[in-house]
């Protein structure tokens, strides 16, 4: 803009938050002197309420409803916040199978099945962490049954069941935004009401993160109100990140790609059942590759499209998906070299029957296409989310316990690597957090036993208490909407986030840069509902960060991290996990973790 329309083109561009505004009215001559930002609330109105607890769960999930009830039952004092409806937001409700383990009926072994498991994922799960999910499913499932989990499609009122018995206090549509560390431990969190204008500090011996994964508000499938808040925070406060490389692969429906619900309503429909022992190799970036090498359409179902390409992902023998021609594609080390080669074992269901990964990235039973649903699919519906189980707090040990004292994950809060770094069990997720909620739980319970509430000074509230209002405070900025649309176009195009190269990802990383230094401190925010927007917005842009500079890293190809100028795994230089971290200056730090060790504080 010129100097006589009173604001240069950077300023306007933030404050009408459009390119197409600015190009429209530079052509009709038209002076912009912007806008400023609408407040919808008095800020004198804010008020500020403090709460005590032991073990403060955050998140409402699977993992969240064991993690509460469990910490109530060893004798802890519970608080749980929710940004949605407990039962009703994030992934869970759209979870259907749960998978149990019954040695009554299972044809193979736990241990068979964890090195089944291991087979399929490369390596790249934590045994420990398969072993535990597999052997504490059933007992989980058997509390569910107890509290109506199975009698209906929607699970708020049988979550609310053993909460409600057990009196343990809830808030709902809180979103935190601080984890707040003191002497080196945690000592509570932070956060806002959407509904009325109430910051909320929560002080706690102990804080477990059952927020869920996220991604970057894709359309087509029901992540769109996680955003890895739970990450964030505890990266924020020093803990040790990990599984930022890997990608989930599922689709959406390429007719109204955007609405989700009937594009899977099969899924929100369905009462949830359980599921029997079925290692496959699935979700991963093979079809991801295909579009990239002869261009869209492509099937996603089984055998409806046979035309084969050379190249792309390595899939364990095995594991091959019906009519792939598996000749061509880059083959791993032979059997037994290393002791990690693929051993031509085949996967195993519930029957001893050879089982395959059904379709491609898809949400029917196996993977596949909804059911009742177009076959023509569209990928990307979850783009900026890893593997379930596979991102999250790197922990230090079995019971979900970060580098921060009195800080524990669970579920898909917790990059535990339960299942690797691609799907392998259907219903695993649901019952990992199942059984990773409960035994962290008793682990947090455990802890608060040793430990006092921490006095937090008045001055690191009054500065939390600021970063969180500042949004509603500026006076011009950005909104949240159209800088989560920039960051959309960055990072979930197929040849940046899914087919992999060293220029592209550098060239994401340089945008991200700009929307993490220059956008992200001028977000605004009018109102509750754009001051979360706000909050996620962060979030999103620091995770884009992450994914990208581990993608970078991991100059190899292995489960659903695929790099086009690195295609093979490369068992030599990466038998490890990355952990990444923030140093004392705040810079964004990484480290490998060989597959079998546990992080280091």
């Amino acid at each position: 803009m010129s100097e006589k329309s009173g604001i240069s083109r950077r300023q306007f561009l933030g404050l009408s938050g459009g390119v197409v505004a600015a190009a429209t009215l530079a052509s009709m001559g038209i002076k912009y002197h912007g806008t400023k930002n609408e407040r919808e609330l008095d800020l004198n109105d804010i008020k500020y309420k403090e709460s005590e607890t032991d073990v403060l769960v955050i998140g409402g999930g699977m993992a969240g409803l064991f993690a509460a009830v469990k910490a109530h039952d060893a004798g802890a004092k519970v608080l749980l916040v929710s940004k949605g409806r407990v039962g009703s937001s994030g992934a869970t409700p759209f979870a259907k199978g749960i998978f149990v383990y019954d040695s009554n009926t299972a044809t193979i072994s736990i241990d068979e099945f964890v090195e089944q498991v291991s087979k399929s994922a490369i390596d790249t799960n934590r045994k420990e962490y398969t072993k535990q999910m597999a052997m504490y499913s059933k007992e989980r499932v058997e509390e569910l049954k107890q509290w109506g989990f199975f009698d209906s499609p929607l699970y708020h009122k049988s979550f609310s069941t053993p909460i409600k018995k057990r009196n343990i206090p809830v808030k709902e549509r809180i979103m935190i935004t601080h984890l707040i560390k003191e002497n080196g431990r945690i000592a509570g969190a932070a956060g806002f009401s959407f509904d009325e204008p109430i910051v909320h500090i929560f002080k706690a011996k102990s804080v477990i993160l059952c927020t869920g994964a996220g991604g970057f508000k894709p359309n087509g499938f029901p992540i769109c109100d996680l955003t890895h808040d739970g990450t964030i925070m505890a990266y924020n406060i020093g803990a040790k990140i990990t599984g930022k490389e890997f990608n989930d692969g599922h689709s959406g429906s390429q007719t109204n790609p955007a609405d989700c619900y009937t594009g899977w309503h099969g899924m929100f429909d369905r009462t949830p059942s359980t599921n029997g022992v079925e290692v496959h190799h699935d979700l991963g970036v093979d079809l991801n590759y295909k579009a990239y090498v002869l261009g869209n359409p492509i099937s996603m179902m089984p055998g409806a499209d046979n035309t084969s390409v050379e190249g792309g992902p390595y899939i364990p023998e095995g594991f091959n998906r019906q009519n792939q021609n598996d000749e061509n594609r880059p083959s791993g080390p032979p059997s037994g070299e290393n002791g990690d080669g693929p051993s031509g074992t085949p996967p195993m269901n519930g029957k001893n029957e050879k089982v395959t990964s059904g379709g491609g990235p898809g949400g029917g039973p196996s993977g596949g296409a909804p059911a009742g649903v177009s076959q023509a699919s569209s990928g990307g519906a979850s783009a900026g989310m890893s593997i379930h189980k596979s991102e999250g707090i790197a922990p230090i040990n079995l019971q979900g316990e970060s580098t921060i004292p009195g800080l524990y994950a669970a579920g898909d809060a917790l990059g535990s690597y339960m299942a690797g770094a691609i799907y392998t069990q259907v219903g695993s997720s649901l019952a990992g957090s199942a059984v990773q909620g409960a035994i962290v739980a008793q682990a947090a319970a455990k802890y608060c036993e040793s430990v006092t509430l921490q006095n937090i000074p008045s001055s690191k509230l009054k500065t939390i208490k600021a970063e969180i209002l500042a949004p509603l405070k500026r006076d011009s900025g950005y909104g949240a909407a159209w800088v989560t649309q920039i960051l959309q176009g960055i990072m979930i195009p197929n040849f940046v986030l899914y087919i992999k190269k060293e220029n592209l990802l550098n060239a994401a990383l340089a945008y991200v840069k700009e929307l993490r230094d220059h956008h992200s401190p001028m977000l605004k925010a009018a109102n509750l509902h754009e001051l979360r927007l706000a909050h996620e917005t962060k979030n999103m842009i620091i995770t884009a960060e992450m994914k990208l500079k581990a993608s970078l890293m991991r100059t190899e190809s292995r489960c659903s991290h695929y790099r086009l100028d690195y295609p093979d795994v490369d068992y030599k230089n990466w038998q490890a996990w990355i952990n990444i971290y923030k140093d004392s200056e705040g810079n964004m730090k990484f480290e490998k973790v060989p597959f079998g060790e546990w992080t280091k504080a």
